[in-house]
């Protein structure tokens, strides 16, 4: 049995189909990440995964139970912390943790030591009297998944965990995250679009965009597919640019190359050979390359790869704003 499992999941808004036809399976005791833009279809997906959403079509499994059929027993398997803060600012750091506890229904003579205890995980116990106004965007947010952890769930979904936070308190988040799932020795699945964040966190990811899962597998599988090396290549527009790039699949070391407006990316093998070759081709053509340049695979490449553009693109599909106002309206 898998902790998460999905079979051909669907979910329109109105005519907007902001979860298409995805399948996938989440082992016990990993941490997933779902890696894309905003609008992809990220929260979506897990609103449905978390019962906050009907699908429109397919299937949700969590723990063997049905997400639609089942949800009371769903909840009682999983954590949820949302990518806005739920924490009562004008309550202690202890009294949100003591909310949380009997919203959970977790039995009386078991609250005060689980408190105490994810207190002391997420390094709080020194402001638990203290009101949460007085905290800082990343105490809040140890305080939220302090929350989602108090009826020791077996998943833990955390959605956009860091998004909002500098970088040094996001890898701090990412410290707890780790020092979490050793813990309690449990399955995360997060959505994200820090590439740095699913790199560092995730044992498998799954690229999702347009609703659509592009591919899932390792971040090391995944940037070690790509070839050796990434050519990155900005040109100047030319009406003889079709037959650059016809010239370029031609090079034998070239494996793949990406085109976003003017902005070329190549994987290639011996890359320190490609360039001279590039060169060559440019010049024969009079092409004009403003920049170039030669690095090792990162997880940008990969989505770049995979999907066709960069995830910090502002070219998303009209759809998808669409679906992200309505998630707004439906969270309100």
């Amino acid at each position: 049995m898998y902790s998460i499992e999905t079979r051909s999941l669907t979910k329109f808004f109105g005519n907007v189909k902001a979860v298409d036809d995805i399948s996938f399976k989440v082992n016990d005791g990993e941490i997933f990440g779902f890696l894309g833009p905003n609008g992809a279809g990220k929260s979506t997906t897990m609103m449905i995964l978390t019962t906050l959403l009907k699908p429109t079509s397919g299937q949700a499994l969590i723990s063997g139970f049905d997400v639609s059929s089942h949800a009371k027993q769903v909840r009682q398997k999983i954590g949820f912390v949302q990518q806005e803060t739920t924490v009562d600012e004008y309550l202690t750091g202890r009294e949100n943790l003591l909310l949380q506890a009997r919203l959970n229904h977790i039995p009386k003579d078991l609250i005060r030591q689980r408190i105490d205890d994810v207190l002391e995980l997420i390094e709080l116990s020194d402001k638990q009297n203290e009101p949460v106004v007085t905290y800082s965007g990343g105490m809040r947010k140890r305080l939220d998944i302090a929350g989602g952890l108090l009826h020791r769930p077996k998943v833990l979904f955390l959605d956009e965990p860091t998004v909002g936070l500098d970088i040094q308190t996001r890898r701090k988040i990412w410290e707890y995250i780790k020092k979490i799932h050793l813990e309690f020795e449990m399955t995360i699945f997060l959505s994200t679009h820090y590439m740095e964040e699913a790199d560092k966190l995730c044992d498998r990811i799954g690229i999702i965009d347009e609703g659509k899962i592009q591919v899932i597998d390792s971040p090391e599988k995944l940037k070690n597919a790509m070839g050796n090396e990434v050519i990155s290549l900005e040109i100047e527009k030319d009406e003889q640019e079709r037959l650059f790039l016809s010239k370029l699949h031609k090079i034998e070391q070239i494996t793949k190359i990406n085109e976003d407006q003017n902005k070329i990316t190549i994987f290639a093998s011996r890359g320190t050979e490609v360039i001279p070759k590039i060169f060559q081709i440019s010049s024969e053509l009079k092409i004009k390359i403003n920049s170039i340049s030669l690095t090792q695979p990162t997880l940008d490449d990969v989505f770049i790869s995979y999907t066709g553009h960069d995830i910090k693109s502002d070219g998303v599909a009209f759809n998808r704003k669409r679906e992200h106002a309505k998630m707004k309206r439906l969270r309100a």
